[in-house]
């Protein structure tokens, strides 16, 4: 109860009367029972401050309530798990949450595929791999940022614009590998496509992220953090997916082409089937007729692309190969193309991976300088002119007996070892056993190579030269010389095959007075570099040139730049070299520093 003054009284049963509710001003709720207010002004507290009464004294006056108490602010429930109103969904909320995670898992699975697709083609094509995963995803990195902006003003419509991004990622990525394949073969550049295709691809895929996490608060409200973290979780669960998808699915069982295609196909659904369905009730009856017309012509484009990858492929071969294209094999490691005639050898052209490698007899020159110098005895008399690369140590006079071919799969080096009186045994160790099976058995390539492959003294090994060198053990045979028959080196995957650490293991299977002859391409710079790694690895290696082939084939050197083929020959120090061409030399470099797997300087 309460008394005149406004105090809690005792009420009948003993028990306190809570307080009434004071306004912002102190005065007192009005109730059904109060004493007449004071007059304004007579309480003698400036400013109509309040205070609190003497103990026992009587209560200050208070003036009188001149307006209504005000409303209470309505509480925050923005943490509370409820479904906003007017969101009607054909499941349970917590069902359609795990669908819209489910989308999230899809896309994110279809996105890496699209980004491990542009740096596996782009590699493929340019065989610079540092570069093209360097290119690709800084690239796409700085495209999903701006794609995170420009959908915010995409919000208020997250349905539909998630369904026509995801429209549109669909159509960009499937059918990206066929546009950077086709600037490739008719104009021969690919770093145009690679940059807009990843651009593209990363711009929509930024997008979605804002999107889906509007639609996720649509179904049910929580915390900004809990709706990131589950939005998250579902995105990189499905990028470990598509990662694990591209090289042991869609690579190997589609190729690099109708995979894509699939990918888009895959995307296309996913990202209209939530909203078609789930969302349903968003859209007008018009804008899910236009959405579904759009998707089933995104997927009409997708389809025909499949059906005429195998025709646009041919085309497109036979604008980057020329002539005939005969054979085409896509083995674990490379694209294998034979082209010419199969009873022509003087045509055959073999290219791996996009890139020449034999181009008919012209090929000759180059084996001949590789292989003639490591197995040329040197000479047992005293110094002479021409002698510049001597030691004290006596030159060998029982031959070479054991060879050891890294790489080679063709064979033409083989043969060319061969054909030195003296070998007993020639190991061939190449990573692709398909390029080895074409080496036995096309009958153009094994009329080249003198059909090497049945000589009972060859013995072929399908196996990496790295890791066939480093699992010998100290008790094999050694080998009295090592021609390292590789692809040229550079900033590719074959960067390890012209380590220090690779030679070094070279130099661990090597007889005593053995030799090494390794080719080391054009440039000046990977010349001398590979001197240094060499001698890094315990080697003395000596240089040399030989003129690139005048006519015929273009491993020539283009117009202009008459560079010609340089080589390294070497052996352990006190080793006595044989005389070398006196071909002249690009200037050495001062202080040029080894190559190493932890940073490679080709």
């Amino acid at each position: 109860m309460i008394d005149q003054r406004g105090r809690t009284t005792q009420g009948p049963t003993g028990a306190a009367e809570p307080e009434r509710e004071k306004f912002p001003d102190c005065s007192e709720a009005p109730t059904r029972s109060r004493a007449p207010a004071a007059a304004p002004g007579t309480s003698g507290v400036p400013g109509g401050a309040c205070t609190a009464a003497e103990p026992g004294g009587p209560a200050p006056d208070r003036p009188a309530p001149d307006r209504p108490a005000p409303d209470r602010p309505a509480p925050d429930r923005s943490d509370r798990p409820d479904r906003p109103r007017g969101v009607a969904l054909p499941v349970p909320a917590a069902a359609a949450r795990a669908l819209v995670l489910g989308a999230v898992f899809v896309c994110a699975a279809c996105g890496l595929v699209y980004e491990l697709e542009l740096v596996a083609l782009a590699t493929s094509l340019t065989g610079d791999s540092v570069t093209q995963a360097s290119l690709v995803l800084s690239v796409m990195v700085f495209a999903m940022g701006c794609g995170s902006l420009l959908a915010k003003r995409l919000r208020a419509r997250a349905a539909i614009a998630f369904a026509a991004v995801e429209a549109v990622l669909a159509l960009v990525g499937g059918l990206s590998a066929m546009a950077m394949y086709a600037c490739f073969a008719w104009y021969g550049q690919t770093r145009p496509a690679v940059i807009g295709c990843a651009y593209a691809i990363g711009l929509l895929t930024g997008a979605e992220v804002p999107l889906l996490m509007t639609l996720v608060q649509r179904i049910r409200r929580q915390d900004a953090g809990g709706a990131v973290a589950d939005l998250f979780a579902a995105d990189y669960v499905g990028a470990l997916a598509g990662g694990l998808a591209f090289p042991f699915l869609l690579l190997p069982h589609f190729g690099q082409l109708s995979g894509a295609l699939v990918t888009g196909a895959v995307n296309a659904v996913a990202g209209s089937a939530i909203v078609l369905w789930l969302f349903r009730d968003d859209l007008s009856s018009a804008a899910r007729f236009r959405l579904l017309l759009v998707n089933l012509l995104v997927l009409a484009l997708l389809g025909t692309a499949a059906a005429t990858a195998q025709p646009f492929e041919r085309a497109a071969r036979h604008a980057v190969y020329g002539g005939l294209v005969r054979v085409v094999r896509q083995s674990p490691v490379q694209e294998i193309v034979l082209t010419g005639s199969a009873d022509d050898p003087e045509g055959l052209r073999l290219f791996l991976d996009g890139r020449l490698r034999v181009c008919g007899t012209a090929a000759d020159p180059y084996h001949h300088a590789l292989a003639d110098p490591a197995l040329t005895p040197a000479p047992s008399r005293g110094p002479q002119p021409g002698d510049a690369h001597r030691t004290s140590a006596p030159a060998r006079t029982d031959g070479f007996g054991s060879v050891l071919v890294l790489g080679g799969g063709d064979g033409l080096t083989a043969h060319r070892v061969l054909a030195h009186p003296g070998v007993r045994d020639v190991t061939v160790v190449d990573s692709d056993p398909e390029l080895i099976r074409l080496g036995r058995t096309d009958p153009a390539l094994s009329a080249l190579n003198g059909r090497v492959f049945a000589d009972p003294r060859v013995r072929m090994v399908s196996a990496d030269p790295f890791g066939w060198l480093r699992d010998r053990g100290p008790g094999k045979p050694r080998y009295d010389v090592i021609v390292a028959d590789l692809p040229g080196p550079g900033p590719t995957a074959s960067a390890k095959l012209y380590s220090e650490e690779f030679f070094g293991l070279a130099a661990r299977a090597l007889a005593p007075g053995g030799r090494v002859a390794v080719p080391a391409g054009r440039s000046p710079h990977t010349l001398w570099t590979l001197r240094a790694t060499l001698a890094a690895a315990g080697l003395h290696a000596v240089p040399y040139a030989t003129p690139a082939p005048p006519q015929g084939c273009p491993l020539r050197p283009p117009a202009g730049t008459p560079e010609p083929w340089n080589f390294l020959l070497a052996a352990r120090p006190g080793t006595r070299l044989p005389r070398l061409p006196a071909t002249p030399l690009p200037r050495p470099e001062r202080g040029a520093a080894p190559s190493t797997l932890l940073h490679p300087r080709l």
